[in-house]
Parts: C-alpha cells; sequence; structure tokens
C-alpha cells in the first residue's frame, strides 16, 4: 500500500525509518534535525521501541552501538557540530562492523556556524572524520521524496552490509514540505543481517565472512560467545597485531562498502551531447537541472550529473559523464569538497570550473547560468 501525503523532510526521514523497521533511537537534540527526534519520540513507543535523550552525541551514538547489537534497526539524527562528536563512535562501529544509520541535516560551519542556514559542508567529514582508512557510505537525498527513499535505502545497506551508513541532506530539505509516496518497503528493500551458520561451537569465527565479505556477527542474547572490540582483530575478534591480518581485514571492510556503488544510481539529465556538464548533489542540483535547461534555451550544450551518492564515489558514472566535456562546474554549498574528487577523476584534458558557496544561501539557477556562460567564454579555470 502506498499513500501520497503533503510531508516535511524531516518528517519524512522519520517516517521511512519506522518503515524500515527501526525500533531504537537515540540522541541528541540539535537544529536544524529536531523534527526527526521530535517525530520518534512520539511514534517509537507506540511500536513497542525505544526512544531515548543522551546527555550528548557521544553517548547517543553510543548508545545506538549497544542497541544494534543487541539486533535492533538503530539510528540517530544531528548536524554538524553533533556529527563532529560522533565520530569515534562511528570509526569504532566500522570496525567492530555494527550496522547503523546516521542522518546528518547540514547546516553552515566550522564551529557552531549557522544553526538554521543550510550548506553542504559535511561531505568529507563524512568520508574522513574518522581516523584511519575507514570505508564510508553516505547518500545525498535531492528531495523530500529522495529522504523517504533513500533512509529506506539507508538501513538496507547498514543492515547487509554490517556498516554505519549516513544520510546527508542540508536544511532546505529537511524543512520544505512535498508531496511524497509513502510506500511500504518490501523484503528486499528492507535486507537482512548476516549471521552465524548453525548453533553456537568452540570454533565459532564471528568475524568470518560470508560471500559477500560481510561478518557473521550475531546479535548479544543469541547464546553465542564472541568478542568485540576496536583493536583490529582477527576472524575470532580477539585483538592482533599480525600486519597481513591487518592488511586483509582493511581490504575486506573496503570490498565490501564498494558494493553500495551499484546501489543508488546518479541521474543522468541531458548528458548524450554535453560539452559542459555541471555536477551536483542535495539541494543545488534542483537549481542546477533548471540551470541547465535555462543553458540549452541559449544553445548551449549543458547536461547534470546528480550523484545521490557522495561515499564510496560513484566513479565509473563520473567518469562516463564528463569524459567527453569541455568544462565541468561542480556547484556545491561549501568552498569546495567534492569538486576536488571530480578534479581527480577529470584529469588534466577537462576544464574544471567549480562554482561554491558557503554562506548560507543555496546556489540559484541565475547564479549557475551566468558563471558557466562567463567561464565558457573566458575558457579560464577558476
Amino acid at each position: 500500500m502506498s499513500e501520497r501525503q503533503l510531508t516535511q523532510g524531516n518528517e519524512a526521514c522519520a517516517r521511512a525509518a519506522l518503515a524500515a523497521g527501526c525500533t531504537f533511537f537515540g540522541g541528541y537534540p540539535i537544529s536544524p534535525s529536531s523534527e526527526i527526534a521530535e517525530h520518534l519520540a512520539r511514534e517509537l513507543p507506540k511500536r513497542g521501541g525505544v526512544f531515548i535523550q543522551m546527555e550528548d552525541e557521544l553517548a547517543s551514538m553510543g548508545a545506538v552501538l549497544g542497541a544494534s547489537l543487541g539486533g535492533r534497526r538503530a539510528m540517530t539524527a544531528t548536524s554538524g557540530p553533533g556529527f563532529t562528536l560522533m565520530q569515534e563512535h562511528l570509526g569504532y562501529a566500522s570496525l567492530a562492523e555494527i550496522p547503523c544509520v546516521v542522518v546528518d541535516v547540514m547546516r553552515g560551519g566550522p564551529s557552531t556556524g549557522l544553526p538554521t542556514s543550510p550548506a553542504q559542508g559535511d561531505v568529507m567529514q563524512a568520508r574522513w572524520g574518522s581516523h584511519g582508512d575507514r570505508a564510508t557510505i553516505a547518500v545525498a537525498p535531492g528531495s523530500v521524496q529522495e529522504v523517504y527513499t533513500l533512509t529506506i535505502e539507508a538501513f538496507r545497506l547498514a543492515e547487509t552490509l554490517r556498516t554505519p551508513v549516513a544520510v546527508l541532506y542540508d536544511e532546505v530539505i529537511g524543512h520544505m514540505r512535498e508531496g511524497v509516496v509513502l510506500h511500504e518497503p518490501t523484503s528486499e528493500e528492507l535486507g537482512l543481517r548476516s549471521g552465524p551458520r548453525g548453533p553456537f561451537s568452540p570454533d565459532f569465527l564471528p568475524y568470518e565472512p560470508d560471500e559477500k565479505g560481510v561478518a557473521r556477527v550475531p546479535d548479544f542474547g543469541r547464546g553465542y560467545r564472541f568478542h568485540v572490540t576496536g583493536l583490529m582483530h582477527d576472524e575470532r575478534g580477539y585483538p592482533t597485531s599480525d600486519h597481513a591480518k591487518v592488511e586483509q581485514l582493511l581490504a575486506r571492510l573496503e570490498r565490501k562498502v564498494d558494493a553500495a556503488v551499484d546501489a543508488v544510481a546518479p541521474e543522468l539529465y541531458r548528458l548524450e551531447d554535453a560539452k559542459i556538464v555541471v555536477v551536483a548533489y542535495g539541494i543545488v542540483a534542483r537549481t542546477a537541472r533548471a540551470a541547465v535547461d535555462a543553458l540549452r534555451a541559449e544553445g548551449v550544450p549543458a547536461g547534470l550529473l546528480r550523484t545521490r551518492l557522495l561515499w564510496p564515489i560513484p566513479a565509473a558514472a563520473l567518469a562516463d559523464a564528463i569524459g567527453h566535456a569541455d568544462l565541468v562546474v561542480v556547484a556545491e554549498m561549501n568552498r569546495g569538497q567534492w569538486a576536488f574528487e571530480v578534479e581527480r577523476l577529470a584529469g588534466r584534458h577537462v576544464q574544471l570550473a567549480p562554482y561554491l558557496k558557503a554562506g548560507g544561501s543555496v546556489i540559484t539557477a541565475e547564479e549557475l547560468v551566468a558563471h558557466v556562460l562567463r567561464v565558457s567564454t573566458k575558457g579560464a579555470r577558476v
């Protein structure tokens, strides 16, 4: 059953979490994400779930990980400063393979920054906020409808790959209202955790990977005795300093996360003959689409690649889209984060001219059109 309702972005996120089977939320209020917590505080207890407001974001993330280890589908929601405080636990979850979903409704930063203004400044924090070589999944909805569908997808990826998944969108998407089809996900859309096969035995290996490279860690309380640690570990879960085993572990964690590349396809718009390619995500991609239409109306062969997956970077799709372009414009609401990744993939034969805006307001279609016309005429790199 599906129904279409006028829904706020943050409410759509909370409703998607419930549809995806979330039964635990641990969090701390922070603008502009607080409506997610407010909705789940009302609805989770009605469904036998648990909502808990912790003393801060560090404790919130710890509660989420404990709930997940106990078998719950667990999540939290925050914004930039809180996302920063969660990074140590996110690194732990990646290495210990604890599934969870973290929603980051981005606002201006750094520090307290602009608490009620939109930004896209947490892109690199989602990738490299935790120390070490941590493989990361981060999705980027571009509408309220996609907040709903990609939050459900985030739970599926978290559960089936046993890893934290970030949902990144900004204050505008979080607070706008749009018509959304609130469908009930199928069992395939929900996914299942990898678990042990057979009863517990003394030679049980909780971190022995399955055919997809995902550990078979059981839920606490299911009759299995095993060890969970943030140290580098062997397949028993016990700490190891064996260099070969550590390399093998990190490579496996990276490989399993790379599987998410094919799960969330980008939107390709008017790219067939495009010589000017705009690359954007989130709220900026909506104005970028209007800019492409305006440029086409003036005879400029422009197209748009809108990524819905920031990490792992969809390298093949990006390379295909920009491979024959004369000019690539990466538009984002920061001082240049994903633009550096696009530059790395573009190579020196492609002119790259990012359009960046970090003052707390959305990039407009008019600004993008003017930028494209200026740089394409000058042939200058900016």
